[in-house]
């Protein structure tokens, strides 16, 4: 039976070999080769998101026109804002991977140096037990004065402690490691699934968006919107495109950014038009018939013939309201001050986005003109 010393030297030597052999940083290469298991998991789990989604977009199913509208723009302006968050989502999770790298490559780093660490160990234990001269507890009480037995256990302390240190290194070494392969997984599961519910969510919602401008251009065509005249097909009347329509100059406007309304040869922006059908509607259940334009989108060129032809009573070219597709000329009655069909407009053109803006009350007097206004339109 060997001495206690020589245990703990055989002790050295097998635990010097188990960790020549052994590979811990390896573990975080093959949590992070999982992520494929995870990401087709985050996959399937985003199917029903989507479909979630819409229960915050949707109050009700819209049933007029201006409904119609509104949930179209609510239903586009989730996707860009679902949009703005996956990007952010993205650039966070670059960050944390890049220092979840660099983490995992500083192991490394210490791993081999860990390495370098151990192998004088490992070959000076190896060398003390391979000696002859090492013959179980002999060597400890040959004859002599004992310097060479005290030289040979204090080796054998220094290669104990030695081992020590490695061990407790190797075990933070492997923790840490593992640690971080854990965090890696689980940032890049969590990643997957976000992105793809988000993902479904925008495809949800873009399809949403179409079908219900898809929708709104059938019951404009209903109501004798001309779509398809020079418009480029729905385009000019999809409420979505307005963000379009105000990049735009005063009156000048493409064909392709405005909508046709119900009479014949006038036209809007989008939103606007899309109002103007909506009220058309309840006025014509009023009065038993369609209101009278005289005027509607006005080009720069329209602008400044009316303006010389009708000094004081026409804004500067540039400067008008019906050269942004958002205001109208009324006949028809309207155009008579305190008419019946004045007052009604007056007491329900808000409810559509629309009224009879301050200024034409006195200065200039115009009771025929009206505009849209974006902001009450909104609101609806």
């Amino acid at each position: 039976m060997p001495s206690p010393r020589s245990a703990r030297l055989i002790a050295v030597v097998t635990v010097m070999t188990s960790l020549a052999v052994s590979a811990p940083y390896g573990t975080a290469t093959a949590a992070l080769a999982d992520t494929t298991t995870a990401e087709g998991s985050a996959n399937t789990r985003a199917e029903a998101a989507g479909d979630s989604v819409l229960a915050g977009v949707l109050d009700k199913e819209p049933t007029t026109l201006t409904e119609l509208r509104r949930e179209a723009q609510k239903a586009y302006k989730s996707i860009e804002d679902a949009n703005r968050v996956l990007v952010a989502r993205q650039k966070k999770f670059g960050a944390v991977e890049k220092e979840l790298a660099t983490k995992l490559q500083s192991l490394q780093q210490a791993t081999a140096e860990l390495n370098k660490l151990r192998k004088p160990l490992s070959d000076l234990a190896s060398s003390m037990y391979q000696d002859p001269s090492l013959d179980g507890i002999s060597p400890f009480f040959r004859a002599g004065n004992g310097t060479e037995t005290l030289r040979r256990i204090a080796d054998l302390d220094h290669i104990v402690a030695g081992r020590n240190n490695v061990l407790g290194d190797a075990v933070k070494l492997l923790e840490r490691q593992q640690q971080l392969a854990q965090e890696a997984q689980e940032l890049r599961a969590a990643s997957l699934l976000q992105e793809a519910q988000l993902s479904a969510q925008v495809t949800a919602l873009r399809k949403r968006s179409t079908t219900l401008v898809r929708s709104l251009t059938k019951a404009l065509i209903k109501l004798g919107v001309k779509i398809g005249d020079g418009t480029q097909g729905a385009g000019g009347c999809d409420p979505t495109r307005i963000g379009q329509a105000e990049q735009y100059p005063n009156g000048l406007l493409p064909k392709n950014i405005l909508c046709p309304l119900p009479q014949a040869g006038e036209e809007l922006r989008a939103d606007a038009a899309i109002a103007f059908a909506d009220m058309n509607i309840a006025y014509k259940k009023r009065f038993g018939t369609s209101m009278c334009i005289s005027d509607s989108y006005r080009n720069l060129s329209e602008q400044q013939s009316i303006y010389y032809r009708r000094p004081g009573f026409a804004a500067t070219p540039g400067k008008s309201n019906h050269g942004l597709g958002l205001a109208v000329d009324l006949c028809g009655g309207v155009q008579n001050f305190r008419s019946v069909q004045f007052n009604w407009l007056e007491a329900n053109s808000k409810r559509y986005g629309w009224m009879h803006p301050d200024w034409a009350y006195h200065s200039p007097f115009e009771p025929w003109h009206w505009e849209y206004d974006p902001k009450l339109g909104s609101l609806l």
